[in-house]
């Protein structure tokens, strides 16, 4: 490999990192200290409202590469003219095209001693590139700068013909002799082979393909599952859950080493269930990635929920609630006491609709405090709090403790117990507004879990302000719309007939390339909103049947999840099947 040259003669980098820019052109000889004085007067005269770089360049006194050159030597980082070095395949190799392309970067220099990988960058502040790097590869990472053209100009020469697929890659690892002596040796494999597994180029490789492709395809959870004859890669985008193409079965244990060593697990433990986490930044987006590694008969079972800021909205607006729904919503989480339920079975959106709401109260006036387990995302202004129950730190004890915080809106992640519910009850009784979740079916069954928890029936009149269930349909994909006839025995599902559906459009999505032929696209929330009046509260008293209390609910204006479901089908937003499947009709 050629040796790389820099663009402008530079002193060493040690004496121009944390410098100002001013005195690192000077350094370069570049700039006189006289034109750098004049420039910060001007700077100066503008109020501070131009950085001193744009203020050199508008003077003409220097050029976009000097500029870039001066700013990388200030954070410590060499400039490497990339027109002027030639990269050896073996260490393009290194980082895979996709990679490349998603994170920006190209790999100059390899160090196999010290496996050290040298990348170049045309962004001084990517910096978290290399650390994702580092986390997805295993690479020691130490990384230089050039300009944007040069580094699209490399990315095209050694990246263009290199589009992999996972099918390349299952086919470079069926090819691997090293990989194929491990067959049918599950539970043989020790301790430094573990390592060695892991470190493995192709495993590295199809793993991080398979994270960057179920990342772009705005997958929530990405599944590596071992069976008796086969190993399945599954993930699931809009709640449904779609196969790749299957690896060989015998690199099960080098994928869930890779996955462990990624999320600083213990590859060694292969007995026991563990959990992670495991951070990166894809095209500028943090994600997180929070791994359950599973011992099952067949070898461990890993699941990573994505978690990533930019798929979820934390906005009330933007739920699927329908308007008059959204003004409850609004009136419920704004009493200045009482306890508000958000209800429905596991990944139906719970926590998205609580954060929205916290989201929405949290201003510079408010003190607000949760206890989660796990917490799933990090929202500025929120006391957040990790719950530990191997170590006694219950959503109980914490509950207790977080009262003498002085907060104002407390969150509860779920109750689980008697004693939880009671010290929630308690919080709201002394002028706290409480957020909570439970698993039931819908909003009325919510009282009878509460009173068959132990709760008595006076403290959930006193403290219950409503109650939220949820259930979240799929979108119909707006690319692929089209209108349809439904057949008798599909309205028969919906328990409607030809009358019913007098003057309504129906409409389903024929399947295209923007949703992957499903004819789905997103996903919406349907809710079912329970308040409370003095009748609910007295049935309550008298612990009436749920579906007394179901009745009241509706006499009082409660529509039933069914019910919002038909209005986003005859809206256009969703179908008569996912309606179908995701809620009940009541008897």
């Amino acid at each position: 490999m050629g040796k790389m040259k820099t663009a402008q003669t530079l002193p060493p980098i040690e004496q121009l990192r944390s410098r100002t820019l001013g005195r690192i052109l000077i350094k370069m000889g570049v700039l006189t200290r006289e034109k750098v004085h004049e420039c910060l007067r001007i700077q100066k005269q503008r109020h501070g409202t131009i950085q001193i770089g744009q203020v050199f360049l508008e003077l003409g006194l220097i050029d976009e590469k000097q500029l870039q050159i001066a700013l990388a030597a200030q954070r410590g980082m060499e400039y490497v003219n990339l027109d002027e070095v030639d990269i050896h395949p073996d260490v393009i190799e290194k980082v895979p095209a996709q990679m490349a392309k998603t994170y920006h970067l190209v790999p100059v220099e390899y160090n196999k001693e010290q496996n050290e990988l040298t990348v170049v960058l045309d962004n001084p502040d990517n910096f978290r590139a290399t650390d994702d790097l580092s986390t997805l590869m295993g690479f020691k990472v130490t990384a230089k700068i050039t300009d944007p053209g040069a580094l699209e100009g490399a990315l095209t020469k050694y990246y263009e013909a290199q589009e992999e697929n996972i099918n390349e890659l299952i086919g470079e690892i069926q090819g691997d002799s090293f990989l194929a002596e491990f067959e049918g040796r599950n539970q043989s494999i020790d301790l430094d082979e573990l390592k060695e597994l892991s470190e493995s180029n192709p495993v590295k490789k199809l793993l991080n393909l398979v994270l960057l492709q179920a990342i772009r395809d705005k997958s929530s959870d990405i599944h590596f599952e071992p069976f008796e004859n086969e190993y399945k890669m599954r993930y699931r985008i809009d709640g449904v859950l779609y196969e790749m193409v299957p690896p060989p079965k015998y690199i099960a244990a080098a994928l869930s080493s890779r996955i462990k060593v990624m999320a600083d697990l213990d590859i060694a433990e292969r007995r026991l269930p563990q959990d992670g986490r495991i951070s990166l930044t894809v095209q500028g987006n943090p994600i997180d990635l929070r791994v359950s590694v599973l011992p099952t008969m067949f070898g461990e079972s890993v699941v990573l929920r994505v978690l990533d800021r930019t798929q979820v909205t934390f906005d009330l607006e933007k739920l699927g609630l329908r308007q008059e729904d959204h003004e409850l919503v609004r009136q419920l989480i704004r009493k200045p006491n009482g306890i508000v339920i958000v209800t429905g079975p596991t990944g139906c959106g719970k926590t998205t609709t609580l954060y929205a709401a916290m989201n929405e109260l949290n201003t510079i006036e408010t003190k607000l405090i949760t206890t989660e387990d796990p917490i799933e995302y990090d929202i500025d202004g929120l006391i957040q709090v990790q719950m530990k129950p191997e170590i006694g730190l219950t959503f109980a004890r914490c509950l207790r403790h977080i009262l003498r915080q002085d907060p104002d809106i407390i969150l509860v992640g779920e109750i689980r117990d008697l004693e939880t519910a009671e010290i929630a009850a308690q919080a709201s009784l002394t002028g706290h507004v409480v957020f909570t979740t439970l698993h039931t079916n819908d909003a009325p069954s919510s009282i009878a879990r509460l009173l068959d928890l132990g709760v008595e029936p006076f403290l959930v009149t006193a403290t219950l302000e409503g109650i939220i269930a949820e259930r979240l349909v799929r979108k119909i994909c707006e690319d692929c719309k089209t209108p349809f006839e439904p057949t008798e025995a599909q309205l028969m599902e919906l328990g409607l007939t030809l009358d019913d559906i007098k003057g309504k459009e129906f409409y389903y999505g024929r399947g295209c390339d923007r949703c992957n032929n499903t004819g789905y696209r997103g996903r919406t929330g349907i809710f079912e909103i329970m308040t409370f009046n003095d009748e609910i509260r007295d049935l309550i008293m008298h612990q009436a049947s749920t579906n007394i209390l179901r009745a009241a609910g509706q006499k009082a204006g409660m529509r039933l999840l069914r019910d919002n479901g038909l209005a986003a089908i005859y809206d256009g937003i969703t179908t008569i099947d996912e309606v179908v499947k995701e809620t009940i009709t009541e008897r």
